[in-house]
């Protein structure tokens, strides 16, 4: 049966009040960096209260508190190591804090779509020595790149769209002899697809010709 207040139409601060409740899931590793931007995406044009409770129904809250109760705690990624080889990680993974990326003559391949960003914010530390590093991170989120490249350099493909008010911070610091780092801002059109059609997405809304998202 449906509940009558379902229909009913919502106000800004009903949508920021899902925002946040779907920022602290994601602080406790409950939602990936991917399902917060693509749940927030929907809260902000939401018309319904009915279209709200469908972001948040799915996630468990302790009712003394009026919080998200604790996600059961998994180890942490912290360091990735590629020397004369690659290394990667896709999928779904815990990161706190910050993650150390060493590539000397080989490469490390991160994608960050589906990671487990606890406390809205990860510092990703890049060193690469003739050698580097492929990023891939929602277009949504807000990037921070600095750092230091000598005979080398960072690229970034994809959209230059400013990130989503209250989004989650990567920061990107990055010391480069020889290599560099290449993100891919990816847009909304590749979620839930592999890494090869993020790029070309990413590159298509670099150039502005991205497809419509399907209704």
């Amino acid at each position: 049966m449906t509940d009558p207040d379902d229909s009913l139409r919502v106000s800004d601060a009903e949508r920021d009040q899902t925002l946040h409740v779907l920022g602290d899931h994601a602080a406790v590793g409950r939602l990936t960096l991917d399902e917060l931007e693509e749940r927030s995406s929907r809260a902000l044009t939401a018309k319904t209260r009915g279209e709200l409770a469908t972001l948040t129904g799915d996630l468990p809250v302790d009712r003394d508190q009026a919080r998200p109760a604790p996600a059961l705690a998994k180890k942490p990624v912290r360091w990735m190591v590629a020397i004369m080889s690659g290394s990667q990680r896709r999928g779904r993974f815990r990161a706190v804090g910050r993650i150390n990326a060493i590539a000397v003559m080989g490469g490390d391949e991160i994608d960050l779509r589906e990671a487990e960003i606890e406390g809205g914010e990860l510092t990703l530390n890049l060193v690469a020595v003739m050698g580097g590093a492929t990023i891939y991170v929602p277009d949504s989120v807000e990037l921070d790149v600095g750092g230091f490249s000598l005979m080398g350099g960072n690229t970034e493909i994809g959209s230059d769209r400013p990130p989503r008010p209250g989004a989650p911070v990567i920061r990107l610091r990055t010391w480069n002899l020889m290599g560099g780092a290449t993100i891919f801002r990816v847009p909304p059109q590749a979620r839930g697809l592999g890494l090869k059609e993020a790029r070309r997405l990413s590159k298509a809304a670099g150039r502005g010709e991205l497809p419509a998202i399907p209704g």
